[in-house]
């Protein structure tokens, strides 16, 4: 199994960024997909994951960023608006083959991508 994150740029605060994660090795359809990331200087934070059509979003980008999956490319997206420089951080995808228990722990999450830097200027 492969994550390939990807999307990541330099950005004005206020700004859109779509971020993508296309996986490789396996059918996702059923997979827990998310997305963390990891301020300099920082733990890694939970940002957002969805599971069938659960999902779930850290309080801190509700009504800001979107999660979706596309399973005929078995990609998964972040669309991300109203950017802020606290947004600023490398975005890693993560992934589980089923699961039904806390989407917020990294512990939970079986394979990783390589990372996507976003920088959001104010």
């Amino acid at each position: 199994v492969q994550l390939q994150a990807s999307g990541g740029g330099l950005v004005q605060a206020g700004d859109s960024l779509r971020l993508s994660c296309a996986a490789s090795g396996r059918t996702f359809s059923n997979w827990l997909m998310g997305w963390f990331r990891q301020a300099p200087g920082k733990e890694h934070e939970f940002v957002a994951a969805m599971r069938r059509s659960n999902l779930d979003y850290a309080n801190s980008v509700k009504g800001r960023f979107t999660i979706s999956r596309d399973d005929g490319k078995n990609t998964v997206y972040l669309q991300m608006s109203s950017l802020k420089a606290e947004d600023t951080a490398v975005y890693y995808c993560a992934a589980r083959s089923g699961f039904s228990g806390s989407y917020h722990l990294i512990a939970n999450y079986d394979y990783w991508g390589q990372g996507t830097q976003v920088t959001v200027s104010s």
